[in-house]
């Protein structure tokens, strides 16, 4: 501001106010004016994001009462001596948990697990949605009003089911994969590296949340071919977006997902129930909730507190910057910034918008050269009653026609959910919290048992089916797939989701 000010003022200065003659002006002497248009160098952007992080934190810490202060001191002096026994301690405390895990056969029994192990308000953090949930509600129940009609005498044996796919560009030996979610170390201490090591013994794609609580190095290590996706939020900060970026392909991410529904935030009343705060206010509540999950708090205890670790210079603890990320977001964001996003990725790798409810929008994310749309209502966290994306399928499938590559998410809980949104019009499936009970419940094997119970759901629906591939299946989803009369949600505008009478006889 005060370089530009100067700037303006030397060029008033510059202008001459009288016309002189040609000799006076030969014989005038010369004065040069330098004038620097220039805004403040990167280098100078960065250092004033360190101080205004710096100033976050500080007033973070600064801002946290007596007691808060106290408990945070005696943690710090117990956390060494909690690490020194962590191994041995962990073994006994989490015995009940792991027990869970391996009997679970269901996402459902991960949830309870989740539930039992966590503590109070973060796993009310990870089941809740907006308002009074209704939204959560209806995109787990859609898939009731679908039914399936079963073939038979089809030929299809156990080893010829191949659910492989494509997925932003790149092949994946299964038609679904777990998406995005920040801060995975507040649901288990091991985060997102043991959700990356469990994606990648199963061959399934991983997006990465840009508030990932492990490094992209890490994550990358652990998931060398899973790991291609990276989430991004709308920022306000463009160098900063663009620093993250860079290092997104340096490390070697192939793809973006750009979440467009998040820049305002839902009303979670379920948060609020569950005390939940951060930093942690270390209520009675909190207080008493962290004794009831032994499992997790000494988990939460032994380890160094967790991090924003892909927000460059962010070197703090992730509880002393949410009033800095929370500045970030940027509510304003709009379709210019989405096109330069996509150019500032370039010719890297398809880039998704994540949070599609509306054909018109998908229209519009390929007319500003997007290439993948991604069909989600953020988990039915934000907008309550928003559609569920099961529902809208047909209608964004219908705008964008047959070969745009169209991902859908929210409410997936078994690997019939994943067939049935193939079948109606999806490319792929993205699963949020059926593998998050699974991490929260047990870190790496959680998620590895969650994929697998995924994994086998698909297989058999598809042989059931008498499809051998995703493409069978998606082609003949219309000639199997029943749409009860007494659905909860029907369209009356042409986009196909009317019940199915008359639907075209088997080809088997």
């Amino acid at each position: 501001m005060l370089r530009a000010s100067f700037s303006t003022v030397a060029r008033h200065a510059a202008q001459p106010r009288i016309q002189l003659s040609t000799a006076a002006a030969k014989a005038a002497p010369t004065i040069k004016v330098e004038v620097n248009n220039a805004g403040p160098s990167a280098a100078e952007l960065k250092e004033e994001r360190k101080e205004t992080m710096t100033k976050a934190a500080a007033a973070k810490t600064s801002g946290k009462s007596g007691w808060q202060k106290f408990v945070s001191g005696v943690l710090d002096v117990i956390r060494p001596a909690c690490a020194a026994v962590h191994t041995p301690v962990m073994k006994v405390l989490d015995a009940p948990s792991r027990r869970r895990v391996q009997k679970a056969a269901s996402v459902e029994d991960l949830r309870i697990a989740a539930e039992k192990r966590m503590h109070a308000m973060c796993y009310g953090y990870l089941a809740g949605g907006a308002d009074e949930e209704v939204a959560l509600r209806r995109s787990v129940d859609c898939y009731k009003d679908v039914e399936l009609r079963h073939a038979v005498l089809h030929g299809v044996g156990h080893g010829e089911v191949d659910p492989s796919t494509t997925i932003l560009g790149h092949e994946a030996k299964l038609p679904f994969f777990v998406t995005s979610c920040a801060g995975q170390r507040m649901f288990h201490a091991d985060g997102e590296v043991a959700t990356a090591k469990a994606a990648e013994k199963h061959g399934v794609r991983m997006a990465l949340s840009q508030l990932t609580t492990s490094t992209f190095e890490d994550v990358r290590e652990a998931a060398p071919t899973s790991a291609k996706c990276l989430q991004l939020y709308v920022w306000r900060d463009r160098a900063l977006l663009k620093e993250v970026l860079d290092r997104a392909k340096e490390v070697g991410f192939t793809s973006l997902a750009l979440t467009a529904d998040f820049s305002w935030v839902g009303n979670r009343e379920r948060e609020t129930k569950t005390g939940f705060t951060v930093p942690p206010s270390y209520s009675v509540q909190q207080c008493v909730d962290a004794a009831r999950s032994p499992a997790w708090t000494f988990d939460f205890m032994s380890r160094v507190p967790y991090g924003y670790k892909a927000v460059p210079d962010a070197d703090f603890p992730a509880e002393s910057l949410v009033d800095f990320i929370a500045q970030q977001m940027k509510p304003e964001f709009d379709w210019k910034d989405a096109e330069w996003l996509c150019q500032e990725w370039g010719d890297t790798g398809p880039v998704a918008l994540k949070g599609v409810a509306r054909g018109e929008d998908a229209k519009r994310w390929l007319d500003i050269g997007g290439k993948v749309i991604w069909v989600s209502n953020h988990g039915g966290r934000q907008l309550e009653s928003s559609v569920a994306p099961f529902d809208v399928l047909p209608e964004v499938r219908k705008a964008v026609g047959p070969d745009v590559e169209v991902i859908m998410d929210g409410g997936v809980r078994r690997g019939i959910d994943v067939v049935k949104a193939l079948a109606r019009g999806a490319d792929s499936v993205a699963c949020g919290r059926a593998y998050l009970y699974g991490l929260a419940a047990g870190g790496f094997e959680g998620v590895d048992k969650a994929l697998t119970l995924l994994s086998k759901d698909v297989h058999l629906a598809m042989g059931l089916l008498g499809c051998r591939t995703v493409a069978e299946l998606k082609a003949r989803g219309p000639e199997f797939m029943l749409h009860k009369q007494n659905s909860s949600f029907v369209y009356d505008n042409g986009t196909g989701l009317q019940p199915y009478f008359g639907a075209p006889p088997s080809k088997i």
